[in-house]
């Protein structure tokens, strides 16, 4: 008997195929085998004319969706097919959620099997989960496949519905979204506060202080028994102090009168106070959680988390990557214990197993939290993984292992300190017991240094100790507007409004940045002008499709549907159709929509007009024939425009760009100018002669209004020959691309090395030995190049080979062939000999079960068997046409129920510092947390 196992993937098709008998055939679908139409050209013939064609859902016919199966996928249906006519038997064993049944259900549509058709479950890739799947298997879940079909259509009907209206009255190539638009606005609206924010200053103090030979530092807490005022006690809408709060207000005179008062003052401990308290680990990851945490810690996107979270998955590395759950299996459990007990000692376990329990109403149906795949978790350094999929899963293992430790115990500190009328307050933290904290700190790649940096010791006071005083500081502050999001705090803000789902978070925050609503620069999201346009236009029009509570409730009426609780059919109706549907609205509202007022973003502030154009925002003085229009540069935040930038934008539109200087070597004047992307340095004018004259962009950090003409001729002669590699003899040039500054070594036939030119180096300056220097330093960042060696140890004895030091993002490793060995904590990196990494490197292949020779792996897993059949991209003109297709016997028999329709309804703020030391006076900056956190 033979079986033909489904898979979305061929990376899924590989791994499982090493746990299936014999007579078991794996191929992949390629994710989705039918979709919606995405364009003109892919709607049928044969209802090219009908009028909701282009929707590729029928209203008329109860929302009946037009399924095409792409050209891209055609020929990955004749491969499924053709394996199927050699098969006695179909399992369908695509991911156990939404998605995933629904990609079964199309696959039994579209094969139309003859043989018994199954549907296999599984959360990991291992040999236990895949027997226990095939064991049992059972039919179609159809409350997940309405649960799915209906997201999309809802979708869909939003989508091309709205994105229409948005290219006739703003600009063209726009799009709105169910989730997305409502992601936008969530960025508009900080945006926004940003822009009303209005800075408030303050002064304290800050005291140097001693005990017994001993250093701490305290800060003034109050005057003559009031509270000192800090940066929460400001409006930002006014930059005063909240009406009602009862502070005392310092400006700089009077933190310097009281600075000399104290100063010599009698400085004496008032009182003591110790406060003990535990803290809990975290649960193990969900979707959202790790797309957070790997943000915040990895500088992943959702999009990439996911990206590396379903390799880590499909190679059985870890469990399913998409799941609102924070439940552990006692599989899983019993490992996690395991593994705390053998690496930190039974002291560091909880005293019972710690069971999670889910807080999402909506929670997705995979049932398990993410954590290492199997009944025993393979350590970070076991499992060969390298680059990002090791970071990740070095951050699965360690929240998993923690979700099993003992309570961190820690106490708090406060001393206060008396100085005539002013009492002074120190703080201090002590570890009591590090609990959790040694394998998993939020925030920290490294819990070890985390736990040192958590400590704050203060020397041993007691009641009535006098102190010293070394130094006395007078410090001002400027409050700081609220932070923007990142993609973390985003993440974290959508989850807890109920907005979209975990499992699309990734999609929503990739594609309002690829569609231009929002620009993410150093890990910040910050909304463009169109964005604010767009936002306006929907709120003034369609207020409830970027309400977050109206999206919410769409969500668990959603959720709803895929337990049967709320029937899809009249809930499409309902919102859809009627007087008071999507179609109605937009048919009535787009008459009486303007479309200059709609292209304008209303900024209070400013007397100039700013809008939306063909080309990108704009700035509008003037009417009629007086008006003068000039593009905003992209890389300037709707928060930040300010009048004193339009007029220099609007300056140089009428009288031209500013002149430089001339070039010493051509006499050719060099412009200043400023363009859609920024400002930039131009050689000489535009003519029919040259079209196209040179220019260069300003480096990041570098002001138009500091560009000399030494500066302006740097950036024009880029690339600059640095000289020659010491070692290859080729060239090494310093120039600057779109990703900014950056060394090159072209090594002619090898190839070309990059390095990114960063922090105090300057792409105008960077010697020939500073260049070296950063080519000699691994590469970071997106690409897998060749690390260059930190010191060579010498060659293996039985195979000749290069054993080197390298630094990884863990520390230093040797490496031999392709195994990899940690060098334990504590070596120094010129102490290492040939006989240390020898010893290393044969205890790390002695873990994979092999021996250290030339061409071993590092990488763990079974051998496969067997090759994975994919399909590959081809273009056809075909188009097949399915609506609502009837099922067969066999598709009856793996859904189990038919489709029907039931006739029910549906139911703080930051400072900015600055400190005058005695008579002097220095700015600091603090960063405060951003309370919010980041859809369809």
């Amino acid at each position: 008997m033979s079986t033909l196992v489904i898979v979305e993937s061929p990376t899924k098709a590989k791994t499982i195929r090493n746990y299936l008998p014999r007579g078991y055939r794996v191929e992949a679908s390629m994710g989705h085998v039918r979709d919606l139409p995405r364009s003109a050209s892919e709607i049928p013939p044969e209802v090219k004319g009908e009028k909701w064609a282009q929707l590729g859902v029928n209203p008329d016919d109860n929302f009946a969706p037009l399924y095409i199966i792409p050209s891209d996928k055609k020929k990955v249906v004749k491969t499924l097919k053709d394996a199927l006519k050699d098969a006695d038997e179909l399992v369908l064993a695509t991911d156990e959620d939404r998605e995933g049944e629904s990609i079964s259900w199309h696959l039994l549509q579209v094969l139309n099997p003859k043989v018994p058709t199954k549907r296999m479950v599984f959360h990991e890739i291992t040999q236990e989960a895949i027997q226990s799947a095939l064991e049992n298997c059972r039919t179609i879940d159809d409350q997940l496949v309405h649960a799915q079909e209906t997201r999309r259509i809802l979708d869909r009907l939003v989508g091309y519905t709205l994105s229409p209206l948005l290219w006739k009255k703003i600009a063209g190539g726009l799009s709105a979204g169910r989730v997305q638009s409502v992601a936008v606005k969530v960025v508009v609206n900080r945006e926004q506060q940003r822009r009303a924010f209005r800075k408030g200053s303050y002064w304290d103090l800050k005291a140097s202080l001693l005990k017994d030979k001993s250093a701490f530092e305290a800060k003034l807490y109050s005057l003559a028994g009031t509270r000192l005022a800090n940066g929460s006690d400001f409006d930002e809408s006014t930059g005063q102090i909240i009406a009602g709060r009862e502070v005392v207000l310092l400006d700089e005179a009077q933190a310097r009168d009281l600075q000399a008062r104290l100063l010599e003052g009698v400085w004496t401990v008032s009182n003591l106070e110790e406060r003990p308290n535990t803290r809990k680990p975290s649960p193990p990851f969900t979707t959202s959680t790790l797309q957070q945490e790997a943000n915040r810690k990895l500088r992943l996107s959702a999009r990439d988390t996911m990206r590396v979270a379903q390799n880590l998955y499909e190679q059985g590395y870890i469990t399913y990557m998409r799941t609102d759950s924070v439940h552990l299996s006692q599989q899983a459990i019993e490992a996690a214990r395991s593994c705390v007990e053998t690496k930190y000692g039974k002291e560091y376990l909880s005293p019972k197993p710690r069971q999670y329990a889910t807080k999402s109403k909506g929670a997705q149906e995979a049932h398990e939290a993410i954590r290492p795949a199997g009944s025993t978790f393979r350590t970070p350094a076991e499992t060969g993984l390298s680059g990002r999929e090791l970071s990740l899963y070095d951050l699965i293992w360690k929240r998993t292992v923690a979700s099993q430790m003992a309570e961190a115990r820690q106490t708090n500190i406060t001393a206060s300190i008396e100085v005539e009328d002013a009492i002074f307050r120190a703080t201090g933290k002590r570890i009591d017991f590090p609990g959790f904290f040694r394998a998993y700190v939020e925030g920290s790649d490294d819990p070890d240094a985390a736990i040192e940096g958590q400590e704050v010791l203060l020397p041993n006071l007691n009641t009535g100790d006098a102190l010293g005083c070394t130094d006395l500081e007078a410090i001002g502050h400027e409050t700081q507007p609220p932070a923007r999001y990142t993609e973390a705090t985003l993440v974290k803000v959508l989850e807890s409004e109920g907005i979209g789902r975990p499992s699309t978070y990734a999609t929503v925050i990739g594609t309002i940045i690829d569609r231009g609503y929002v620009r993410l620069v150093n890990n910040s999201l910050i909304p463009t002008f169109t964005a604010f346009a767009v936002t306006a236009l929907l709120e003034q029009n369609f207020p409830d499709l970027v309400d977050v509570h109206f999206t919410a409730r769409m969500e668990q009426t959603l959720d709803d549907i895929s337990t049967g609780g709320v029937d899809w059919l009249p809930y499409l109706k309902e919102f859809y159709s009627g007087d008071k549907g999507l179609e109605t609205q937009v048919h009535t509202r787009e008459t009486q929509i303007d479309p200059t007022a709609a292209r304008t973003v209303v900024l209070d502030d400013l007397e100039a007009k700013v809008r939306i154009g063909r080309y990108g925002p704009y700035i509008e003085i003037g009417d009629g024939e007086e008006s003068v229009r000039a593009s905003i540069p992209a890389d300037v935040p709707p928060a930040d425009l300010d009048e004193e930038q339009i007029e220099r934008i609007i300056k140089q539109k009428v009288e031209g760009p500013d002149k430089v200087g001339l070039h010493p070597d051509t006499g050719e004047p060099i412009f200043l100018r400023i363009g859609p992307y920024g400002p930039y340095v131009q050689l000489g004018e535009a003519t029919d002669d040259n079209p196209k004259p040179k220019r260069a962009s300003l480096p990041k950090g570098m002001k138009a209004e500091d560009i000399t003409l030494e500066s302006a001729v740097g950036l024009l002669r880029l690339p600059r020959l640095l000289g020659e590699h010491p070692e290859t003899g080729k060239p090494i040039k310093a120039s600057q691309g779109r990703f900014g500054p950056y060394v090159i070594h072209d090594q002619g036939k090898d190839g070309k090395d990059y390095r990114s030119i960063k922090g105090d180096d300057d792409v105008l300056t960077i010697s020939l030995e500073r260049a070296l220097e950063l080519l000699a330093q691994p590469k970071t960042g997106r690409g897998r190049g060749k690390a260059t060696p930190l010191k060579e140890l010498g060659n293996h004895p039985d195979d000749g080979e290069l054993i080197a030091v390298f630094n990884g993002p863990y520390g230093h490793y040797v490496k031999h062939g392709k195994v990899n060995a940690s060098v334990p904590e504590g070596v120094e990196l010129e102490s290492i000999t040939v006989e240390q990494a020898l010893e290393w490197i044969a205890a790390k292949a002695k873990t994979k079960g092999g021996k250290a020779k030339k061409g071993s792996t590092a990488k763990s897993g079974t051998s496969k068997s067997g090759t994975t059949k994919s399909g590959t991209t081809k273009k056809s003109t075909k188009t097949g046409t399915t609506a609502r297709t009837t099922k067969t016997a066999a598709a009856s028999k793996a859904s189990g129920t038919k489709r029907t329709t039931k006739a029910t309804t549906t139911k703080a703020t930051t400072t900015k510092t600055s400190t005058t030391k005695k008579s002097t006076t220095r700015k600091s900056t603090s960063a405060k947390d951003d309370a919010a956190d980041s859809s369809d």
